[in-house]
């Protein structure tokens, strides 16, 4: 038992060193920064000593009710200025880390094969346009630029009997990469994923700027290795990855 005694503090103090080292954060983050992130996650942790970094991507609008809803986020990178607005209105988010990050741009789609030949937005009230993908506008960003494009087109009743609604831009990517609507609007970004399947007909001229703003979560329990995944993400090296993805500058 005395030996027993003894030898506890010695296995305490070579197990608690470990544990406080290792910290986990959970970054939830917009759907269309899926590939860019998972390339930023290992060199993050490359960079910080016994973190981990998990990803959790979706439509922002969904990302902000599950936050919301008390899901254990540490870091939240929305793809519009909107839901990230929202989300400091709710005062989800530590206000003060909130900064911008990236840029994107807003193009439509066609399949890569068989495509319809859309030239502007006028051409997707054709007959050779029966179907076009469009992110839902109240949970997902893209949806609502897509809006904004059209009716200041005067196209978005017009156009609205051939929306095919889609929970993220990544759905409205797979819509468009297999053949099952004419055309889609996504980001710039997104259409590189999978340029062998679908084919950017044009990027609409008026459109608002697509940013991307990041803040950590107000409820994060790790809110100083959730700060330096922030700062990370201005880092030279995050740019790197960031325009080899097709990311712009903020």
């Amino acid at each position: 038992m005395r030996a027993l005694r003894l030898l506890l503090p010695l296995v305490l103090a070579m197990v608690l060193p470990l544990g406080a080292a290792a910290q986990q954060i959970t970054v939830s983050a917009a759907a269309s920064l899926t590939d860019a992130f998972k390339e930023l996650g290992p060199k993050f942790e490359a960079a910080t000593p016994g973190a981990t970094v998990r990803f959790n991507f979706a439509a922002s609008g969904v990302l902000l009710q599950q936050i919301g809803q008390g899901a254990p986020v540490d870091v939240f990178a929305s793809a519009d200025q909107e839901t990230m607005g929202r989300a400091a209105e709710q005062k989800l988010i530590d206000a003060a880390t909130r900064r911008n990050f990236a840029s994107n741009a807003l193009v439509l789609i066609e399949p890569a094969k068989g495509a319809a030949g859309v030239k502007s937005l006028q051409d997707l009230s054709g007959a050779g346009v029966r179907r076009i993908a469009v992110g839902k506008t109240a949970t997902v960003p893209v949806g609502r630029y897509t809006r904004q494009v059209l009716e200041g087109a005067g196209l978005w009743s017009v156009l609205e009997p051939k929306f095919v609604q889609a929970d993220s831009v990544r759905q409205v990517l797979d819509y468009v990469a297999r053949g099952e609507v004419e055309a889609g609007f996504v980001y710039r970004t997104d259409a590189a994923v999978m340029s062998e399947k679908v084919r950017v007909a044009f990027a609409p001229a008026a459109t608002m700027p697509v940013t991307y703003p990041v803040a950590v979560v107000a409820d994060s329990r790790q809110k100083a290795l959730a700060g330096d995944f922030v700062a990370f993400l201005s880092s030279d090296a995050a740019r790197e990855v960031l325009a080899r993805h097709g990311f712009g500058k903020p």
